[in-house]
């Protein structure tokens, strides 16, 4: 019986089952839901592609993987540093969700894209012997067993880079034995704060152990530095006091609807998390004199007709955001009204715009220093982001001036990430010219 088995056995036992019944659950969702289709169709013939595109290759690999678009956006800077460095070598991405893979399919800073096949054992080595990586980067918090017990076998370092460990996760339990085991697999971990480090010190990893930081500053100064203006946007704006609201989920819109619409004079560009059709849909019913981006963008092109009092604009392309938060007065980070909490708020705070969220935030550490740091003002309700928003825009009130200077010196301040991850590499020699 499973109950006589040793715990990391049957934890071990669990997972494997997990991982058989995953890709099943997907096909099953897939029939009424278009992310878990994408990643079914995605993975159809993974191993084919994969042998294709690296048959012929005779250069060494480096390989990092991303959960999805965010942690996409959090190794970049390193991925391109070493490309950078290591013109040699081929560069290998790998996503897990859909929402990564399908937005950065064609990005040009890797050799090779594809979506990580299901971490079973049978996969992990066929994986490995196809691409038979150099060195290995996972992203925030990809813990893969197979995939890291195959690199220890093959004595190919692997690194976490921007991790991020918290008290609650099994890792730190007393029944984490299998999850610690996983942890023992990694090379180096690079964490963004001193609570991941002593957590993991704790069980055992110290000497294996540096506090870099978040790289993703280090993207938000290279995306606000390297700026490139967005001329439908600019004329959509034409200098009016502007909210961009990025990263919105239902209930984020449905706080912020209120002071949008009594607000005519007020200018608004929402980006939802998800653009699908009822989504969409639902954000143009929500923002009364509202249009879609793609339908302003067309009526601009071909001089059509465009509504006198259109006030917002709902974004329904992906990979623009960054550079919207730039035309902001003020900028809303969408997710701090939901469950899940709160997204990146360090792609609006890094052009000097204050930042309001929801009050679910305590778990995105950058968040709570954010707030702390009075570049982020966190509301609860309608309420607060009226009263919040209008203190903002009011020339007299002194809070704007100091929101917005808090917010780019927070960012300004924690960059460097990269620089140390680099350092490392160069240092321990993990890769060769």
């Amino acid at each position: 019986m499973l109950y006589f088995v040793p715990r990391k056995r049957q934890l071990k036992i669990f997972y494997e089952i997990f991982i058989f019944l995953y890709p099943k659950a997907a096909w099953l969702l897939g029939c009424y839901n278009e992310k878990a289709r994408q990643w079914v169709n995605g993975r159809k013939n993974v191993f084919h592609k994969l042998t294709k595109a690296f048959a012929q290759n005779v250069a060494p690999v480096i390989w990092m993987h991303c959960a999805s678009l965010g942690e996409f956006e959090q190794g970049r800077p390193i991925l391109e540093a070493l490309k950078e460095a290591y013109p040699n070598h081929k560069i290998l991405l790998s996503f897990f969700s859909p929402s990564g893979y399908e937005v950065r399919k064609d990005y040009t800073g890797a050799d090779y894209i594809t979506y990580l096949p299901i971490d079973s054992a049978s996969n992990a080595k066929r994986f490995f012997k196809i691409v038979n990586p150099t060195l290995i980067l996972f992203v925030k918090y990809e813990f893969w067993y197979h995939y890291a017990a195959q690199a220890a076998k093959r004595n190919i370092p692997l690194v976490l880079v921007s991790g991020i460990f918290r008290e609650g996760q099994s890792f730190f339990k007393w029944y984490g034995k299998f999850y610690r085991s996983i942890l023992k697999n990694f090379s180096y971990f690079f964490v963004q704060d001193i609570v991941s480090a002593k957590l993991l010190n704790a069980i055992g990893f110290t000497d294996t152990v540096a506090i870099s930081g978040d790289t993703r500053f280090d993207r938000v100064i290279a995306i606000a530095d390297q700026f490139e203006p967005i001329s439908i946007v600019e004329k959509f704006c034409d200098n009016h006091t502007t909210i961009v609201a990025g990263s919105t989920w239902t209930e984020d819109d449905e706080e912020l609807d209120q002071f949008i619409n009594s607000n005519p004079s007020i200018k608004c560009i929402v980006a939802p998390h998800d653009i699908n059709e009822d989504r969409l849909k639902e954000c143009l019913h929500l923002y009364h004199r509202s249009m879609l981006f793609s339908d302003y963008e067309n009526a601009i092109k071909h001089q059509l007709p465009i509504p006198e009092n259109l006030q917002v604009l709902i974004v329904n392309n992906m990979g623009m955001l960054t550079r919207l938060y730039h035309y902001a007065t003020v900028c809303l980070v969408g997710g701090g009204f939901g469950g899940d909490g709160v997204h990146n708020v360090l792609e609006a705070a890094v052009y000097g715009k204050p930042v309001v969220i929801g009050p679910v935030f305590e778990k995105y550490i950058e968040a709570v220093e954010l707030v702390e740091n009075g570049g982020c003002i966190s509301v609860e309700d309608a309420i607060e982001i009226e009263q919040v928003f209008n203190r903002l825009l009011d020339a007299k009130d002194s809070l704007y001036a100091e929101a917005a200077t808090a917010a780019k010196s927070f960012v300004y301040n924690h960059g460097g990430a990269t620089k140390l991850v680099m350092q490392h590499i160069q240092e321990k020699r993990l890769l060769t010219i």
